[in-house]
């Protein structure tokens, strides 16, 4: 009797021991490897734009909503969106220098009232407790993120409910979601309120993690069938919301990170971003990384570029125009 394995056998074994591991590697490689890379993250800021003052007017920032406007996940604090807007750190990339709200606004000052972990429900309460009126001299500059914290707790870990609706269906949703609307929207009529003087309101819709796809297993998190759907609805009423109020600007967070998330390694799906296959999440998930916040500092100085009245005003002075408000 003849003992052992043949050559071919062998040669077949290996064969398929090498294909297991590659695609072993692949799986992992794809689907868990997410490298933050390094340098600027997101859109290009036009410079010119910040090259004389946009006015003389008393400004105040406000800082409003979760934890992305407070700057969790930014490695430093001056690494924050928030901050990061308003003056450049000492290692500021050589193409965003100069580049800030101090630049253009010489009497600017600032309040960050975001509180990380905090709901819609919470904000409308921030805004009516803390926010203060401002005089008549006073123009608001307000940015917002809200409302994707009522969609992300409470991690599956409780039945859903309105402020924390993960694991929801569409169905059990729907109150929820015309609930976000008004309470958005009168949020927004009571901020501007508080400025008689005017204010522009600056509201990042909400990113998506997993790059569109809705596997919530690949942010580990348990599996939401209707997640995507509740998502988008969301971002429509942020939309419908913002339409109505001619001092309100969408600052499109959701499509400036897409190919960012847990798919940014997959080169076969549309949102591949080629240019940076990087991931901009925080260790949390939820919050961006300090990349992700350079992302999201540029693209609400690219939105008050294109929108303010402040910067119109100084255009029209000099003879340019900008486009109003489609409405």
């Amino acid at each position: 009797m003849k003992l052992g394995i043949s050559h071919k056998r062998l040669a077949v074994l290996v064969a398929i021991g090498l294909v297991l591991i590659g695609g072993g590697w692949a799986y992992v490689h794809f689907s868990f490897s997410r490298p933050v890379g390094e340098g600027p993250a997101g859109p290009a800021v036009p410079r010119d734009a910040f090259q004389k003052p946009w006015t003389e007017r008393p400004v105040l920032l406000v800082g409003l909503g979760d934890s992305i406007v407070a700057g969790l996940g930014a490695s430093r604090l001056e690494r924050s969106f928030f901050n990061r807007m308003i003056a450049n750190p000492k290692d500021e990339f050589p193409e965003m220098r100069g580049v800030c709200l101090a630049a253009v606004l010489p009497n600017l000052r600032h309040e960050n009232l975001a509180i990380s972990g905090t709901t819609s429900i919470q904000h409308a309460q921030v805004v009516e407790e803390r926010l203060q009126p401002q005089d008549s001299d006073m123009f608001g500059l307000v940015v917002m993120t809200t409302g994707g914290n009522d969609l992300i707790h409470s991690y599956g870990q409780r039945p859903p409910r309105e402020g924390a609706m993960y694991g929801a269906s569409l169905e059990q949703a729907r109150p929820w979601i015309r609930n976000y609307e008004e309470r958005l929207g009168a949020m927004l009529d009571d901020i501007t309120a508080r400025f008689p003087g005017g204010c522009e309101i600056y509201l990042g819709d909400i990113y998506d993690p997993t790059d569109g796809v809705g596997d919530a297993p690949s942010v580990f998190l348990p599996h939401w069938p209707d997640g995507l759907l509740i998502h988008a609805e969301y971002n429509r009423a942020i939309e419908r919301v913002a339409a109505r109020r001619p001092n309100v600007f969408v600052v499109p967070l959701y499509q400036t990170f897409l190919g960012h998330g847990s798919h940014c390694r997959q080169f076969w799906r549309e949102t591949y971003a080629a240019s940076d296959p990087h991931y901009w999440f925080f260790t949390n998930i939820e919050d961006p990384n300090d990349r992700g916040y350079d992302a999201i500092r540029r693209a609400f100085l690219v939105a008050m570029v294109e929108h303010s009245r402040l910067r119109a005003s100084s255009e029209a002075s000099a003879g340019k125009t900008l486009p109003a408000k489609e409405t």
